[in-house]
C-alpha cells in the first residue's frame, strides 16, 4: 500500500510539474508534428495530453491546397491548452501573424522598408496586408501627388515605410509616399549631377498654368514654357496637354545654381520656318485657317507652325475703319497672297484683298475720266462732298470742282448728307485709292464762255455786285466776275469813293487785267476815262488849235449822246 501511495504521490508532482511548464505556453508560438490529415483539418502533435487540430487552408495560399504529409514540422499559435472537448486549441493563421509582428517591429526599429499589399479601401485610405498582418495606409500616404485611380497598385506588391506601431492595440500605419520620397531624393540627384542641355528625357506632366506646365522628370521639375509645347499656336497648355501625360522633353536650358530647368517639347520635330521662303514665294495665293484677330490685323496658320499676319490695311479694298473681327472670325478658312517672307524674324505678311478683285480697276474699266454717274453723298467734310459709287467705293468731290460761281464754302452749304447727286469722273488713281468727281464739271464753264468775247483793253460795261471797303466787284456779261480798286473808280481823287455806287448799277470800265488761269479780271473806270479823253483830243484837236479842253471834251460829249441815240433809235 505504501508503495501504491508512493506512485500515486510521484505521479501526481509529475503532472504538476508538467502543467506548470506548460502554463508559458499558451498564447504562444510552439512547434508541433504533423500526425495526420482529416477532411479538411490537419491533426498536430504539439507534446501535450491532447492533440490539436487545424483548419487545411491556413496552410495554403488562398485557392491553393497545400502541401502537407504526416511528419511534417509546422509552427502554431497556442490559444487554449484545452478546450470543452479537452482538444487542444492551436491557430497556423495567429502563428503567422506572431511571426509577421516580429519580423515588423524589427524593420521598424531598423527604419527597413517592408512589403505589402494594397487589398481594401475603408474611411480615410486603404488596407494593406504586410505577409499575415493588417496596416492602415492613409490616402495622403499612397503618392507623392494626389492618385485619382489606385486600381492598378491593388493586389500588387509595394514598399512601404512603417510610421507608427502599436502591438498591444494591434495597429499599424503604414507609408507609401516616403519611400518614393527617398527615392525620389536619390534619383535627383543623380540626374541633377548628370544633366546637360540638349539632353533628352520623358518626364510626367505635374501641373498646368497659363504660362506653361511642370514636368517632373524623376525627382525634379523642369518648366515647359507654352511658346516650347508646340510650333504652332498654343493659347493655353492644356490645349495639348494634361496633368499625368507622360511626355518627351528636351533641356533647353540648365542653371546649375538655381537648378532651374527649362524643357521644349517643340525642339523634337523638324523646324516648319526652315526654307520657308521657297514653301512661300511672294505673290503666291494659298489657304489658310484664321487662328486669332487682333486690332491691327488677323493671324492665319499655313500649316501648323508657320502662322502669317493679315495687317489690318490688307483686309479690304473699302473697309478702311472697320475691326478685323468684322471682316473674318476665329477658325475660319481664307485665301490669302503672299506680300512678304522674313525667315530671321520669323514673319509672314499676308493679303486678304489682294485675292479679292480690285474695286478701283473695275471702277476704271466701267467708268473711265469723263463718265456722268449718279451717287449719293455718303459724307461732307470741309473740303469737299464724298459720293458713294458702283463697287462700295467713293469718290469726292472737292470743294473747287462744285461750283462755277459760287465759292467752296458757299457751294457745299447747298448740299446734305444722302441727297442724290449727278457727278462727273475727272481722274481715276489706282495706287492711292482715290477718285476724284466734280459736279460744275457737268455743265460749261461760264467764264471760259464769257471771255471768249472779252480781251484785255476792251471797254465793257458791267454791273455792281457788291460794294466792299476797297472797291466793287462787278459782273460782266452776266456771268464773268471781276473787280475795279478804289483807285480805279475815278481819275478824280475826289469821286475814288466806292459808297456812291449801288448794287446793280450799270457802269463802263477797261479790261485791264486778264487771267484765265486763276480766272482773275481787273477793271478801270479811270482807265476808260483817260482813254476817252485821249480819243477826243484826237478827233476833235488839240490845245494848240485854240480850243479850250472843255470845249474838246463837250464837243465829244455831244457826239458820244448822238450815238447813243442813234443807237436807241435802231
Amino acid at each position: 500500500m505504501a508503495t501504491q501511495a508512493a506512485v500515486k504521490e510521484s505521479f501526481a508532482d509529475l503532472l504538476a510539474e508538467t502543467l506548470v511548464a506548460n502554463e508559458g505556453l499558451e498564447g504562444s508560438v510552439i512547434p508541433g508534428t504533423v500526425i495526420g490529415i482529416e477532411n479538411d483539418f490537419v491533426v498536430i502533435d504539439v507534446g501535450l495530453k491532447a492533440e490539436g487540430r487545424v483548419a487545411l487552408k491556413e496552410f495554403g495560399a488562398p485557392g491553393m491546397r497545400p502541401e502537407l504529409k504526416r511528419g511534417d514540422i509546422v509552427e502554431v499559435f497556442l490559444e487554449r491548452m484545452e478546450d470543452r472537448n479537452g482538444e487542444v486549441m492551436v491557430s497556423r493563421e495567429k502563428a503567422r501573424r506572431e511571426e509577421a509582428w516580429g519580423v515588423l517591429e524589427v524593420a521598424f526599429r531598423n527604419a527597413e522598408r517592408v512589403t505589402g499589399v494594397i487589398f481594401n479601401r475603408v474611411k480615410g485610405g486603404f488596407t494593406v496586408d504586410l505577409t499575415g498582418v493588417s496596416a492602415f495606409l492613409p490616402g495622403s500616404q499612397v503618392d507623392i501627388r494626389p492618385v485619382r485611380d489606385v486600381g492598378p497598385l491593388m493586389g500588387s506588391p509595394q514598399p512601404f515605410q512603417i510610421l507608427k506601431m502599436d502591438r498591444a492595440r494591434g495597429n499599424i500605419v503604414v507609408s507609401r509616399r516616403a519611400v518614393l520620397e527617398e527615392s525620389r531624393a536619390e534619383a535627383r540627384n543623380e540626374l541633377v549631377a548628370n544633366l546637360k542641355e540638349g539632353q533628352i528625357l520623358t518626364g510626367v506632366v505635374k501641373n498646368i498654368t497659363d504660362y506653361g506646365a511642370f514636368v517632373d522628370l524623376g525627382g525634379v521639375d523642369g518648366l515647359l514654357h507654352v511658346t516650347d509645347i508646340a510650333w504652332q499656336r498654343i493659347n493655353h497648355p492644356t490645349e495639348a496637354l494634361q496633368i499625368g501625360q507622360s511626355v518627351k522633353v528636351q533641356v533647353i536650358k540648365f542653371n546649375p545654381e538655381t537648378q532651374r530647368i527649362s524643357l521644349g517639347m517643340k525642339q523634337l520635330e523638324a523646324d516648319p520656318w526652315d526654307g520657308v521662303q521657297a514653301k512661300y514665294p511672294v505673290g503666291t495665293r494659298f489657304k489658310g485657317r484664321v487662328t486669332n484677330i487682333a486690332d491691327y490685323g488677323a493671324f492665319v496658320e499655313l500649316e501648323p507652325g508657320i502662322e502669317g499676319l493679315i495687317h489690318v490695311s490688307e483686309m479690304s479694298w473699302t473697309k478702311k475703319n472697320v475691326h478685323p473681327g468684322k471682316i473674318v472670325s476665329t477658325s475660319q478658312e481664307v485665301e490669302v497672297m503672299v506680300l512678304d517672307v522674313d525667315p530671321q524674324k520669323r514673319r509672314i505678311s499676308l493679303g486678304l484683298k489682294q485675292c479679292l478683285d480690285n474695286p478701283w480697276d473695275s471702277f476704271l474699266a466701267q467708268c473711265p475720266a469723263g463718265t456722268e454717274l449718279e451717287g449719293e453723298i455718303k459724307n461732307i467734310t470741309e473740303f469737299g462732298l464724298f459720293v458713294g459709287l458702283p463697287g462700295e467705293i467713293d469718290g469726292m468731290v472737292h470743294m473747287s470742282d462744285i461750283s462755277w460761281e459760287k465759292p467752296g464754302d458757299e457751294a457745299i452749304a447747298e448740299f446734305n448728307k444722302g441727297d442724290m447727286v449727278r457727278v462727273k469722273v475727272l481722274d481715276v488713281d489706282i495706287a492711292k485709292e482715290r477718285i476724284s468727281l466734280g459736279i460744275k464739271q457737268l455743265g460749261g464753264d461760264p467764264y471760259e464762255e464769257g471771255m471768249k468775247s472779252v480781251k484785255k483793253g476792251d471797254v465793257v460795261t458791267c454791273t455792281v455786285s457788291r460794294v466792299v471797303e476797297g472797291g466793287i466787284e462787278v459782273m460782266v456779261n452776266e456771268s464773268i466776275p471781276g473787280f475795279i480798286r478804289k483807285n480805279d473808280l475815278s481819275r478824280e481823287r475826289s469821286e475814288q469813293r466806292p459808297d456812291r455806287f449801288a448794287v446793280g448799277e450799270k457802269v463802263d470800265a477797261k479790261v485791264t487785267i486778264f487771267d484765265k488761269a486763276s480766272r482773275k479780271l481787273s477793271l478801270s473806270i479811270k482807265a476808260r476815262e483817260v482813254e476817252e479823253d485821249k480819243k477826243a483830243m484826237q478827233e476833235y484837236g488839240s490845245s494848240d488849235s485854240g480850243a479850250s479842253l472843255g470845249d474838246i471834251l463837250g464837243a465829244a460829249m455831244k457826239s458820244k449822246k448822238k450815238d447813243e441815240a442813234a443807237g436807241d433809235d435802231k
